[in-house]
């Protein structure tokens, strides 16, 4: 089994999806909780799809960059 890291691998840890998004491991596992987050629990372990975090982060910034271009043209 090779054990060396890699940081193309597609199936993340809590841990790894923390330290990609730089917050709190515990605000990860409460995100996945409460689905605010896409993941799936292997056992007790929450797993995390590298492609859907990042797509999830893209649904992110596309809708903060919506909602601040509605608030532009709602104060013309």
């Amino acid at each position: 089994m090779n054990m060396q890291k890699d940081n193309n691998k597609e199936i993340m840890t809590v841990k790894e999806v923390a330290d990609y998004l730089n917050i709190h491991p515990l605000t990860v596992q409460k995100y996945a909780r409460a689905g605010k987050i896409p993941a799936f629990k292997i056992g007790t372990d929450w797993r995390f799809h590298k492609e859907y975090i990042e797509k999830w982060i893209k649904e992110k910034l596309d809708y903060n960059v919506t909602k601040v271009e509605r608030r532009k043209n709602s104060t013309k």
